[in-house]
C-alpha cells in the first residue's frame, strides 16, 4: 500500500536532484574541499564514529579541518558555533560528540552552505571541511561523497515509506564504508567495539571489568539502534538489570532516572543524561577504519586543484 507513496518521493527526490544538476537552483562552492559524510538509509548508521575518524585523520597529517552539520534534535532554529560547554539541547548532541572528541571547530546550521561560511569566517586556515550528515543537502557543493550502511544494507531496497531509502541505490559516491559486522556489498570495512572502560562526568575512568561485579547494572540509550549498544554491553561480561531504550536524541529532560541503580549509557547520550543523573558512567566507542579507505580517501582529496575551490 505504500509504494505508490515511495514513488512519489522518488520523483520528487529525483525532480529535486535534476534542479540542482542542471544549475535550476544554486550550488554553493566553498573556497576549500569539502567530504560528505552521509547514508541514503533513514536512521543511524554510524556517521558520527566515521566524522570523528575523519577528523582525526586530517589532524594527524596537519591539516587544520572543520565540521559541519544540521545539529539533529537540537531546540534551537538559528546557527550556531559548538563549544565544548554548550548545552546539547541547542547545539545537537553529535555536533557536541564531535568538538568534544577531536577539538575541532564545529558549526551547527540547517543552512550547512552558511555553516561553512561561519566556520571559515571564525577559523580562516582551515583547508577541509567535512559536512556531518549532508549527502541530500544538495545546495552545498562537494568534492568527496562517503556513503555510510550498517548492517542493515539497503534494506528491501524500497524508497520512504515503503522502505528505509532515501534515495535510490546504487547511486554514485566516491567512497562506500560498511560500519557493521556484515557487510551487504563491496565496500570499505569500519570496525566499532566498546572501550574497556567507561568514564564519569569528571572523565574519570572506571574499568567495565570491575563493572562486571555488579548486579545493580542499568542500560540506557536514546540512540539508533540502542539493541546494538545493549548487546555489545553484554558480550563485555556485564550483567544488565534493565535495558531502557529510548528515541534518537532524546533530550532527558523529563525522564527520571530510576534510584538505587548504576546507570550506563553511550557518550552520546551523556552530556544531556548527566544534568539527571550526575553518577551515570558513559562507556566510550571505539571505532577503527581500515588503512585502504584512508589511501583511497587521501588519493581523492590530492588529486582535487585549485580550480575546484572557487
Amino acid at each position: 500500500m505504500l509504494r505508490p507513496l515511495a514513488w512519489l518521493f522518488g520523483l520528487l527526490a529525483a525532480v529535486r536532484r535534476q534542479a540542482y544538476a542542471r544549475g535550476w537552483r544554486t550550488v554553493h562552492r566553498l573556497p576549500v574541499p569539502v567530504v560528505v559524510v552521509g547514508n541514503v538509509v533513514a536512521g543511524g548508521a554510524g556517521k558520527t564514529p566515521v566524522v570523528v575518524s575523519l577528523v582525526r585523520h586530517a589532524q594527524a597529517q596537519g591539516w587544520p579541518v572543520g565540521v559541519i552539520s544540521r545539529g539533529h534534535g537540537r531546540r534551537t532554529q538559528e546557527g550556531q558555533v559548538v563549544h565544548a560547554d554548550s548545552d546539547p539541547r541547542d547545539v545537537g548532541d553529535e555536533p557536541l560528540l564531535i568538538h568534544r572528541a577531536t577539538g575541532a571547530p564545529v558549526v551547527v546550521d540547517a543552512d550547512r552552505v552558511a555553516a561553512g561560511r561561519r566556520l571559515l569566517a571564525l577559523h580562516p586556515d582551515t583547508r577541509l571541511i567535512v559536512a556531518d550528515d549532508g549527502l541530500q543537502h544538495l545546495p552545498l557543493a562537494r568534492d568527496v561523497e562517503i556513503c555510510v550502511f550498517d548492517d542493515r544494507g539497503v534494506g528491501n531496497g524500497w524508497l520512504l515509506p515503503a522502505g528505509p531509502l532515501r534515495e535510490p541505490w546504487p547511486r554514485q559516491c566516491d567512497l562506500v564504508l560498511h560500519t557493521g559486522e556484515q557487510p551487504a556489498f563491496v565496500g570499505f570495512r569500519g570496525h566499532r567495539a566498546l572501550a574497556a572502560y567507561a568514564l564519569d562526568r569528571h572523565k574519570q575512568p572506571v574499568l567495565l571489568t570491575e563493572l562486571a561485579t555488579r548486579d545493580d547494572l542499568v542500560a540506557v540509550a536514546g540512540i539508533a539502534q540502542p539493541q546494538r549498544f545493549f548487546d555489545m554491553l553484554r558480550a563485555q561480561g556485564l550483567r544488565l538489570q534493565r535495558c531502557i531504550a529510548l528515541p534518537d536524541h532524546h533530550d532527558y529532560t523529563d525522564w527520571a532516572p530510576p534510584e538505587g541503580v548504576q546507570l550506563l549509557c553511550t557518550e552520546k547520550d551523556a552530556a544531556k543524561l548527566w544534568t539527571r543523573a550526575p553518577s551515570a558512567l558513559a562507556v566510550p566507542l571505539e571505532f577503527s577504519i581500515e588503512p585502504a579507505f584512508f589511501e583511497a580517501l587521501d588519493a581523492r582529496l590530492s588529486s582535487l586543484d585549485g580550480s575546484e575551490a572557487s
